[in-house]
């Protein structure tokens, strides 16, 4: 089988279970305990945590520890924006508005929808050009005093596009907003340094990165005030309650760490790999449209329209030939409906239907690369011939 859904999930590392496996066993205590065991593993849990604040560029207080990316994103969107209202001076104007580009991560897009239901709040959404990039000009012409917080996906999960985070980030600072960015598919191929990058809340999962499912990480700006979204004992500093996953934090830290020592010459090599790839699709299928931005995309990200075909049809004829892929986000897996995304790019909804996505492994090759494309131009001459009857 050539594995090319990466952006869904990939395999633990070895490193990585072998650092988590003492928490696990003998060093199994509660973080919260008040004894021997316990301070173990709270010194676990904090030796991670100044590890991912390592790679972040930031202080250890300001990391939370999660249970993925979606609840860092939920933690960052609802929690960022009641937080506003509640360290709202008197006399200036309630902070009644979030601003997110019109394709985020369903963990950021229905947050501020549960914002707007729950609490009154308008949500803006902030159009994206045909690359599937917001244009810092775009972004200043939504957000105003009462916007609470601006939230923009460093790298998109379904066409790879990377955004401009720093010029993005400029713009809603102009408006003194806070920006925070979804970056759960850019870890471990884009840089995480929240000081360069200028946000002031970041979200990362783990089992994108090597690290098992079920742990994620949330950076906010100490200046900030965050309303928790669980309430209990108070852990996390009161911002997440919940018995730490010690052994989580630990398999984060160090597929983190991994990641980013690995990243520059990673990535390199995974973009010389995946252009050579859309080449030989493009030669085997010349009416396959490439979607995303062309050079401003992750490293491992492929993703293609197929007009006149169903996309479903191309993933069922290329696992026959034994290349598992996707049409876009496994968060949406199993619904009908076309791609938001791509959508929100200008595609027509009976072309977005047609997506197909492949999102290269580290470990992938140039062997399997040609294999894979060789199998598209098949599964697409099949697709097409059983059209036409």
């Amino acid at each position: 089988m050539i594995y090319l859904d990466a952006a869904a999930t990939g395999p633990v590392r070895r490193e990585v279970l072998e650092a988590m496996w003492p928490y696990l066993a003998g060093e199994f205590g509660n973080a919260s305990s008040h004894h021997e065991l316990g301070a173990r593993a709270r010194d676990g849990l904090e030796a991670a945590r100044a590890e991912v604040a390592d790679v972040l560029g930031c202080r250890p207080s300001e990391v939370t520890f999660t249970s993925g990316g979606t609840e860092a994103d939920n933690l960052a969107v609802k929690g960022i924006a009641l937080g506003q209202r509640t360290a709202r001076r008197p006399g200036l104007p309630v902070p009644d508005r979030v601003a997110v580009s019109a394709i985020e991560h369903p963990a950021v897009l229905e947050s501020a929808r549960a914002l707007a239901r729950l609490h009154g709040m308008w949500v803006d959404e902030v159009p994206v050009d045909g690359t599937g990039r917001v244009a810092p000009e775009a972004l200043a012409a939504v957000v105003r005093p009462e916007t609470a917080l601006v939230s923009v996906m460093y790298a998109n999960n379904e066409v790879g596009t990377v955004q401009p985070v720093r010029e993005l980030v400029a713009a809603a600072h102009a408006a003194g907003v806070p920006f925070h960015t979804d970056a759960v598919q850019a870890a471990g191929w884009l840089p995480l340094a929240v000081r360069e990058l200028g946000v002031d809340a970041l979200s990362v999962s783990g089992h994108k990165i090597g690290a098992p499912k079920g742990v994620g990480a949330l950076y906010v700006a100490g200046r900030l005030t965050l309303e928790p979204v669980l309430d209990g004992g108070g852990q996390e500093r009161g911002q997440r309650s919940g018995t730490e996953n010690v052994a989580g934090a630990v398999a984060l830290a160090t597929a983190l760490r991994l990641a980013e020592a690995e990243r520059t010459t990673a990535a390199a090599r995974l973009a010389s790999l995946r252009d050579a790839f859309v080449e030989r699709v493009l030669e085997l299928v010349p009416d396959a449209l490439v979607t995303g931005h062309p050079t401003e995309r992750l490293p491992g990200s492929a993703s293609f329209c197929f007009p006149r075909v169903s996309g479903e049809s191309v993933l069922l004829e290329l696992e026959r030939r034994g290349v598992v892929c996707s049409s876009g986000s496994a968060c949406a897996a199993g619904s009908s409906d076309p791609s938001h995304v791509l959508l929100a790019m200008g595609i027509e909804p009976e072309v977005a239907q047609t997506a197909v996505r492949f999102t290269l492994p580290p470990s992938i090759t140039a062997d399997d690369l040609g294999q894979a494309a060789e199998a598209l131009g098949e599964a697409y001459a099949a697709v097409t011939g059983i059209a036409r009857r």
